[in-house]
């Protein structure tokens, strides 16, 4: 019992000792995510629209580029991109890393995108041209929150997900969280109590992220109207009608 009540004692030692650089290095993790997310999204965003594209030869662009980035492992993803690209510029660690990332999510992304959009039922885009609504409107007023109501806990799920693949630049020499954590190893002779610290504030973001995603889920949630029996019985055509007869107020 002695034993353990010092075994902790000496982790919480070290746990505060080292607290600002693991914050530090939790403000890099969390820097390097979002960048590398904000590209995925852009990047996805256009891999989806290539693969839902009546052109073949874009939907097999598109096929070959998310085979590739599935068929390959991140690290590898990582390595050819920093020392590839190095022989052309000299990127630094967080770019390199960065770009490795969106990279790698960006498949994922668009694949979901995708998925997102192809699950709204054609007869609410249907019912909302029928109303006088532009293509473009339509995206962005009927097609584009059914899809994100969607695919928003996929999506949550993938950016949890970058979270901890970030862990792998620290193979490129970027002082993230897990990087940190290998020189605090080195320093202390104590590498069980840094993985164990590491694994605390991953294990922290992550639960905020879960509920930040969880959230959101909800609050759009908030706005979906349940379909009643009597409706179910009086509408046999499906969500064409029933937009029909809620008026234009819900789409514009």
């Amino acid at each position: 019992m002695d034993e353990l009540l010092a075994t902790l004692e000496q982790f919480s030692w070290r746990f505060a000792e080292y607290a600002p650089l693991f914050i530090e290095a939790t403000w890099l993790t969390l820097s390097l995510t979002a960048v590398s997310l904000l590209m995925a999204m852009v990047g996805g965003a256009g891999i989806a629209a290539l693969a839902v594209s009546k052109v073949r030869p874009l939907r097999w662009l598109a096929t070959a580029y998310i085979g590739l980035v599935r068929g390959t492992p991140l690290i590898t993803q990582i390595f050819i991109i920093y020392f590839g690209l190095a022989y052309v510029w000299a990127l630094p660690a967080f770019w390199a890393g960065a770009i490795a990332l969106a990279f790698h999510n960006s498949a994922y992304i668009a694949e979901i995108i995708r998925a997102g959009f192809q699950s709204v039922p054609k007869g609410l885009t249907e019912a909302s041209r029928s109303l006088g609504m532009s293509k473009m409107k339509t995206l962005k007023r009927v097609q584009a929150p059914l899809a994100l109501r969607t695919t928003l806990p996929v999506l949550g799920n993938q950016y949890i997900i970058a979270v901890k693949d970030s862990s792998l630049v620290a193979f490129i020499g970027m002082t993230e969280l897990f990087r940190t954590s290998q020189n605090m190893a080195a320093t202390t002779y104590q590498p069980l109590t840094a993985y164990i610290i590491v694994a605390v504030y991953y294990l922290a973001i992550v639960l905020v992220l879960t509920l930040v995603v969880n959230g959101l889920e909800r609050r759009l949630s908030r706005h979906r109207r349940p379909v009643t029996a009597d409706e179910k019985d009086t509408d046999p055509s499906g969500p064409l009608t029933t937009v029909g007869k809620q008026g234009t107020e819900g789409l514009r």
